[in-house]
This record gives C-alpha cells, sequence and structure tokens, in this order.
C-alpha cells in the first residue's frame, strides 16, 4: 500500500516514519506539512492511505478531507481526543489516532486500511468502468482496465486493448481528461500507456506487454515519478 504523512509536527512525522518502515508492505512517498502541498502530490499519484494531522497551519484536517475528490482511506492522527466524534462522520475516514499511540495500535490502524483497499478492489473487478467507442457506425465496448496503450496520429486516435485495435476521429487531449490519472500516464505527445502493463524501461522506450513505446524527453521525469522508479 502507498501512504503519504500530512503532519505539521517534526517529532509525530518521526513516529510516523519509524512505524511505516516496520510494515514491509507499507511504502511511504511522501512527507507534507501543509495540505496545498498533499493536494497537488494527491492529484498525480496513486495514493491508498493518508496520515492526516488535524490541526495544520493552512487548513484543519476535517476541511482538508473536505476538498479531496476521490480521497483516500485516511487515518487521522490528533492529540485532541474530543474530535473523534466529528471525523468519523465523514465516510473516508478509516481510523483515528489520538497521540502518543503505540505501535500496537498503528497496525490495527494498517490492518482496517488494507480491509478496505481489498474489498474496493473485489468491488471494481465486478464493476469495471466500460465505454463504447463509434468506429465505423459500430459501437464497440472497451474496458478501461484491458487497455494496453493509446496512440494519437494527425486526428486519429488508435486504442489497443489487450484484444483489439481500434482507430477514429479523435484527440489524445479528450482521452486524457476521461482516462484514471493514476493508472493512465501520458509518455509522448502521441501515446499514453496504462501502468498496469508495464514490462520495463530502457533508455527511452517503454515497453508494454511488448509492445514498444517512445517516452518523450518531457514527459520521462513524471513517468518515472509515477512509477516509483
Amino acid at each position: 500500500m502507498n501512504c503519504i504523512i500530512l503532519e505539521d509536527e517534526i517529532p509525530a512525522q518521526k513516529i510516523l516514519k519509524n512505524f511505516i518502515a516496520k510494515i514491509p508492505d507499507l511504502k511511504l512517498l511522501g512527507t507534507f506539512k501543509a495540505a496545498i502541498e498533499a493536494n497537488s502530490f494527491l492529484n498525480g499519484n496513486d495514493v491508498d492511505v493518508v496520515f492526516l494531522d488535524i490541526n495544520l497551519p493552512d487548513m484543519s484536517g476535517l476541511d482538508f478531507i473536505k476538498t479531496i475528490k476521490n480521497p483516500p482511506a485516511i487515518i487521522m492522527t490528533t492529540a485532541y481526543s474530543e474530535y473523534a466524534v466529528n471525523s468519523f462522520e465523514l465516510d473516508t475516514i478509516l481510523d483515528y489516532l489520538v497521540k502518543p499511540f503505540s505501535f500496537d495500535r498503528f497496525f490495527k490502524a494498517i490492518n482496517k486500511a488494507k480491509d478496505r483497499l481489498e474489498t474496493s478492489k473485489n468491488t471494481l473487478g465486478e464493476s469495471e468502468n466500460v465505454l463504447f467507442l463509434n468506429v465505423d457506425k459500430t459501437h464497440h465496448k472497451i474496458i478501461l482496465n484491458t487497455i494496453l496503450y493509446i496512440e494519437s496520429d494527425r486526428n486519429y486516435i488508435t486504442v489497443t486493448t489487450q484484444t483489439q485495435k481500434l482507430s477514429y476521429i479523435d484527440s489524445l487531449k479528450n482521452w486524457i481528461v476521461k482516462l484514471p490519472a493514476n493508472q493512465f500516464i501520458q509518455v509522448h505527445k502521441s501515446f499514453i500507456i496504462n501502468s498496469k502493463f508495464v514490462d520495463k524501461i530502457s533508455g527511452n522506450t517503454i515497453f508494454v506487454s511488448n509492445h514498444k513505446i517512445p517516452i518523450g524527453r518531457t514527459y520521462k521525469q513524471e513517468l518515472l515519478n509515477k512509477l516509483g522508479v
């Protein structure tokens, strides 16, 4: 699971980092002191859990949650237990850790997050995002999770999935808007790839299910950041 810390107190950050390091399948992607910084990171990265302090310098943790579109699981951390009742009214809040909390209590919260993530994955598997492409007067069903990559050539778009390849008039810009940003990454002015099917990166070439896709110079660093390379 990927997580971030949003906490303005250095001692509290150190405790969380120490606890996170003890759990092998929990990966810390970043530590932030202000909500605005964390929000920018959440918009461009795949985060499963946020450890969130209530008292922040720019806005309260509770107000911050309300600004996040499709928020991940939230584990609140604060020294004030009286906030617990109000915070649990928000569905995205998974657990509430009152400082100072023990590793055992922290580990219990992580197990809750794992259970929620597993349930979410199973739900997505049952109702995958689907769209229909009108190509040559025929509506073709496309399951987003099966798309390997999308290529732009002048005014045409070619969508390559695990089972088919469809070309029609459209722009890459339209696809960038409709695709989940955490899964689909633009790697070139003419290509968007599905990170789920990335096999390897060699120089300025990315291999997506054995398909060679060029990597544009201006896109490479963001690509590496999103893949955690």
